[in-house]
């Protein structure tokens, strides 16, 4: 195997039986486990009836580490291959993900980075708006090959907001660092782990046929970060390390125009 999904299950979700058939479908197997903070009958009965490994996090969490960032971490250490997707247990992959996955690595060793598009599922239907949009246009800078290995390009990418879809993206962990993921951030955590990773040699590469269907729901992190105001002030936060204040003030107030797709 050349690359692994860690599926990071939390409590009882009625969507992680459907995120692992989706996984088992893929045209190109990957290794599948699951790394839990909450394990329970539900997590292990599911586990034991796809002949998946459940790996409990007890790794020491430092008071500045978030729980999100600390299990996100825990997830990416146990994947023993070079590629590594941190799987959402909410979320759908569409079958043609590990074989673009590794067909772009071919092409591309100095990848450090792999994302696609998404396609959004929201009360059972797919939908593409206004958010979807101007994610894809967001995504521009990374659709030359030639030039997503250019740190400004790479960071021009997210400078406006971060239209990558992180359940979605495959890390090298050859290429990237050991601690990608410990943050303080409970949600723009995997934001700040792409800037992170701009500032390191290594290339973005992006897919915009579809490797996921993302769903939004009422349970969902997202919506909860929004509801707790914490999406808010982590966002503003990341405005600010990008851009200049006058310009970082206007683009949070557009931004935030886009929490309305989660109710």
């Amino acid at each position: 195997m050349k690359h692994t999904f860690v599926i990071c299950a939390y409590k009882e979700s009625k969507y992680l039986e459907d995120c692992i058939k989706s996984l088992k479908a893929q045209k190109v197997k990957s290794d599948i486990k699951i790394a839990t903070s909450t394990p329970n009958e539900y997590i292990y009965s599911i586990a034991n009836k796809y002949g998946i490994d459940v790996f409990v996090n007890n790794m020491k969490k430092a008071d500045n580490i978030s729980n999100i960032g600390n299990d996100w971490q825990f997830a990416y250490n146990i994947a023993d291959t070079e590629l590594v997707t941190i799987a959402h247990q909410d979320d759908i992959y569409l079958k043609n993900y590990t074989k673009d996955l590794l067909k772009y690595k071919n092409k591309y060793p100095d990848m450090t980075l792999f994302t696609t598009s998404s396609i959004t599922i929201k009360n059972g239907k797919m939908k593409f708006g206004k958010v979807e949009l101007v994610k894809k246009i967001l995504r521009l800078p990374l659709i030359f090959n030639a030039l997503n290995n250019i740190e400004f390009v790479k960071r021009l990418a997210i400078t406006f907001g971060n239209p990558i879809i992180a359940p979605s993206c495959a890390y090298d962990k050859r290429l990237c660092p050991k601690d990608l993921f410990l943050s303080s951030f409970q949600f723009a955590l995997d934001w700040e782990c792409l800037l992170k990773l701009a500032k390191l040699e290594g290339r973005f590469v992006l897919c915009e046929n579809p490797g996921i269907c993302y769903r939004v729901h009422d349970g969902a992190t997202t919506k909860k970060s929004i509801l707790d105001h914490s999406r808010q002030k982590e966002e503003s936060i990341m405005f600010d390390r990008l851009l200049p204040s006058p310009l970082a003030a206007v683009v949070k107030k557009l931004y935030q125009t886009s929490y309305n797709a989660y109710f």
